[in-house]
């Protein structure tokens, strides 16, 4: 009959409706998941057996910065960051110039601890000839070789390397140091990771 509903039709759409959006929830975590977990091709190569420890936003002011994820591999011990190889990448949301990145780095390592004022201008000088401008979209990746210093990529292109390891352990402070200006980007980025 026209205009009569089957009682069974509302019951079926309704389960065959749920079942799809169970579907598709359960495809967009496992899409999400795998995003999140995939390894960029210059940490691949670096640290071929890391995993993905945390990953977090950092807002300032309420502006959207850069996305962050560290990448350690098995064994790796919060607390002793600075002797244990990692990458660090952020995925920048916004343009910054270069130079502005390398004094924002030296300000945030000396609250971290004293750096002498010699030492200050050759790490400042250091990160200014290496870090670029970037972009919204930008993707700057470092690696931590402990007693060696650190390695840089843009967009996972080499951008060159600071052979410090002094420096190296000071500037991966400025996300991992307990005296962070940041905590809570930390305990994000550290959620994975071994105390």
């Amino acid at each position: 009959m026209a205009g009569q509903m089957n009682p069974h039709s509302r019951t079926t759409t309704s389960f065959q409706r749920r079942k799809l959006l169970g579907a598709a929830a359960a495809w967009l975590a496992l899409s999400a998941t795998a995003q999140a977990s995939s390894m960029w091709p210059e940490v691949r190569a670096a640290l071929p057996q890391a995993g993905l420890a945390g990953s977090t936003r950092l807002r300032v002011w309420g502006f959207e910065v850069y996305d962050a994820q560290l990448w350690v591999e098995p064994g790796f011990r919060a607390n002793q960051y600075d002797k244990h190889p990692l990458a660090l990448s952020l995925s920048y949301l916004r343009a910054l110039k270069g130079a502005a990145i390398a004094e924002r780095s030296l300000k945030e390592i000396r609250g971290i601890g004293p750096v002498p004022e010699g030492q200050a201008a050759q790490w400042l000088r250091a990160m200014t000839q290496l870090f670029p401008d970037v972009q919204a979209g930008d993707r700057l990746t470092g690696l931590h070789q402990p007693g060696v210093g650190a390695r840089f990529w843009l967009n996972g292109q080499p951008l060159g390397s600071i052979a410090d390891g002094r420096f190296s352990a000071a500037f991966f402070g400025i996300w991992l140091a307990e005296a962070t200006s940041e905590p809570t980007l930390r305990r994000e980025l550290l959620g994975g990771a071994a105390s």
